[in-house]
């Protein structure tokens, strides 16, 4: 009998180490591009189990969050919340697959949102899909980008993404050329021509997002370095 009652007991047991090897935990990084000066340095994020409160920074990406695996329904609140029935109607809610391990959330301001004034983004890809000295380009315009980085040559179709390879070897500076375009029309407008120094230790993410009262688009570029699991601040090339 006590064979019996010791087999039955063993079956859960299993079953939660087969779903923490097959199901491995998210990582997030957190970054509100273009941050009013009006908007709080913190909000709290809430992954329908846990609410933890996280840093919105502008110039840098916020530390390393872990959140558990899973498909995740994340939600942007200004307060703690410890229940799912409780969240207000209309909050800024963003899904995250469960394949994406590792990702970046992006939050951008939107005041006509009335439960807190921002919109939540999920860019799936991270230190997964990316390998030390890589750009990922999320482009948020309706433009074309295109242009030269050293080496590599770049093209980024309105409203997606791409994952660019090193622009020169090692680590050291390297020349840099951008242009827009507008819809399928073949001229091309410049956004910068400057030089930019890479990091073959660290990735890297750059986002292409509208400047205000400008129809040429903004580029920032920031670098996320990893080093032994340890948490790393980032900063924006210059």
């Amino acid at each position: 009998m006590k064979q019996v009652i010791l087999t039955i007991l063993l079956f859960p047991l299993l079953g939660c180490l087969s779903y923490g090897e097959n199901h491995k935990k998210h990582t997030c990084r957190v970054l509100f591009l273009d941050r009013p000066a009006s908007m709080p340095k913190t909000l709290h994020l809430f992954d329908g189990v846990t609410s933890r409160e996280v840093d919105l920074p502008s110039w840098n990406l916020s530390q390393i969050y872990e959140m558990p695996p899973g498909p995740l329904e994340l939600t942007m609140l200004s307060s703690p919340l410890d229940d799912p029935k409780k969240i207000p109607a209309g909050a800024p809610t963003a899904t995250v697959p469960e394949g994406a391990v590792d990702f970046y959330l992006l939050v951008r301001h939107d005041p006509e949102n009335k439960v807190v004034p921002v919109k939540i983004i999920v860019i799936q890809a991270g230190v997964a899909d990316l390998t030390p000295g890589q750009m990922l380009w999320v482009n948020l315009t309706d433009l074309k980008v295109d242009g030269k980085l050293g080496t590599e040559t770049l093209v980024v179709e309105p409203q997606s993404q791409v994952i660019m390879g090193s622009p020169v070897s090692g680590s050291a500076d390297y020349p840099v050329s951008l242009t827009y375009r507008i819809s399928d029309k073949e001229e091309a407008y410049p956004i910068c021509e400057t030089r930019w120094a890479h990091n073959s230790q660290s990735r890297a993410i750059a986002f292409i997002f509208p400047k205000v009262d400008s129809p040429v688009p903004r580029v920032s570029v920031f670098l996320d370095f990893r080093e032994d699991k340890e948490r790393k601040s980032s900063q924006p090339v210059p």
